[in-house]
């Protein structure tokens, strides 16, 4: 665990430090988020925030590197090889966020960087459906590369308030930490050095070192470079993981070894893989391109409904803590008691979501949105 707490502060720390500098290269480059009609925020914001939280994630791989016990996960070479699908992907969304690229460049890029992580190793190799269930082996890495792309286009499409994103994938990288020590923890031998493991630590470090310089009123935004980043290695650690496990070392029941392999990692990115699914759904439905911008996301929805910009991503973060904890917490704890404990913290999230835009300090009333998502000034 030591060795997973260094990992943590060396991202944490490395890219709260190199914020600063970042912000600076981004206003002099005209690395700017101009105020469009479907955002929140009323002043152009800067971004390539992604730029910080790769190079916390490279320092913390490269102390990762040098550790005794840690090194033993470097010799694959999945995590040199994930360093540089990131690099690529951050990139990508590095030059987005200068100056605008389009839909399918974008694709593009994010499909380079999947195949990449894919072909280094990081890959499903097989399914965890109560037994291990092998397939061939073209159709796991078009498998693997789907789910990069979807993990990462989730995370892009929650990204809309200050510290959201950030804040909701610290919280699934927390989660899955967990998880994964956990199930490595009882390998035959146990050994919790693992490329999941590593990965979801470094990734909340960076995370966290981020938020105190994204969060409402936010000085710099992530951007795609940063959006893009934490969703190619949000999948990774997922990948790393589930589709190389055996269901009985999850849980010696039969129907929990069937389901929590797959569950667990779906629960915890539960909220920006909703929005997603819901954003393409409806914008099909409207007959738009399914990467065409609307206010109609999660986010948007919790300001129409009477939340302040503050409150609406706690709340979030409180849904994705909520969803990601409960369902780890049936690998640890007694399935009646997991049950019960997830049944009363999602009442509490509802009746807080529900009651909260009821009640505000006097003066003090959240701001207004209409049915588009769009401010109405009182």
């Amino acid at each position: 665990m030591r060795e997973y707490v260094f990992v943590f502060l060396v991202a944490l720390a490395s890219t709260y430090v190199l914020v600063p500098l970042v912000r600076t290269i981004a206003v002099r480059v005209g690395a700017f988020t101009e105020v469009r009609e479907r955002d929140v925020h009323v002043v152009p914001i800067p971004r390539l925030g992604g730029v910080a939280m790769f190079l916390g994630y490279a320092a913390a791989t490269l102390a990762a590197s040098r550790m005794p016990f840690l090194r033993q996960v470097f010799e694959a070479g999945e995590l040199i090889g994930i360093l540089v699908g990131a690099g690529v992907v951050c990139l990508v969304g590095a030059i987005d966020d200068v100056k605008e690229l389009d839909a399918l460049t974008k694709l593009g890029g994010q499909l380079v960087a999947a195949a990449i992580i894919a072909f280094a190793g990081v890959q499903f190799f097989s399914l965890p459906l109560g037994t291990v269930t092998v397939l061939p082996a073209p159709v796991l890495v078009l498998m693997t590369i789907f789910v990069v792309v979807l993990c990462i286009n989730a995370v892009n499409f929650i990204d809309g308030l200050d510290g959201l994103a950030a804040g909701l994938v610290a919280i699934a990288a927390g989660a899955f930490f967990i998880y994964s020590y956990l199930i490595s923890g009882g390998y035959d031998p146990p050994n919790v050095f693992s490329s999941a493991t590593f990965i979801s630590a470094a990734l909340a470090g960076c995370c966290l070192g981020f938020l105190p310089h994204n969060v409402f009123p936010a000085k710099l935004f992530m951007g795609d470079s940063g959006a893009l980043l934490l969703g190619l290695l949000l999948a990774a650690a997922t990948i790393s993981n589930v589709g190389q496990i055996n269901p009985d070392q999850v849980s010696a029941n039969a129907v929990a070894a069937t389901v929590l392999p797959l569950l667990i990692p779906i629960s915890i990115m539960l909220l920006p893989l909703l929005d997603v699914v819901w954003a393409v759904a409806r914008r099909t439905a409207r007959g738009q391109r399914p990467w065409d911008a609307d206010s109609q996301h999660l986010h948007h929805r919790m300001l129409q409904i009477g939340h302040g910009h503050r409150r609406a991503v706690l709340l979030l973060w409180l849904w994705a803590a909520v969803v990601a904890l409960g369902a780890v917490s049936f690998v640890f704890l007694p399935p009646l008691v997991a049950g019960i404990g997830g049944v009363v913290m999602l009442g509490v999230a509802a009746v807080l979501t529900i009651w909260l835009p009821r009640f505000s300090r006097p003066g003090h009333r959240p701001k207004k949105y209409d049915a588009q998502g769009q401010r109405i000034d009182a």
